[in-house]
């Protein structure tokens, strides 16, 4: 609940930030003088905003659990158990996203 607090103040702020960023950037503008830097206060609020986001997406986040080689091997496909090489991906035999190599008899 917290995290999800964290997150929606974090959200509300980042749009205020937002919305007066472009009410000085407006009023520069009106004075023309288009160039200038952000007040330290918009800046400082974004900077916060960040880290009450990161806090609260920290918080909000299910707990890790251990993988291990059995629960691992519990959760792979057929075609994968073929093949014990786990870092060698076979695109192949993804879902039709690569073609297929054509066979030797083929050619």
């Amino acid at each position: 609940m917290l995290g999800q607090i964290l997150l929606l103040v974090a959200t509300v702020a980042l749009l205020h930030a937002a919305f007066s960023t472009y009410e000085h950037l407006s009023h520069l503008k009106a004075l023309g003088r288009p160039e200038g830097s952000l007040p330290n206060d918009i800046v400082l609020e974004a900077g916060a905003t960040l880290v009450l986001a990161i806090a609260g997406a920290t918080i909000r986040s299910p707990s890790l659990r251990e993988v291990t080689w059995r629960s691992e091997m519990k959760r792979r496909a057929q075609e994968e158990d073929q093949d014990p090489r786990l870092s060698f991906a076979v695109f192949v035999q993804r879902a039709g996203i690569a073609p297929k190599a054509p066979s030797p008899s083929s050619l």
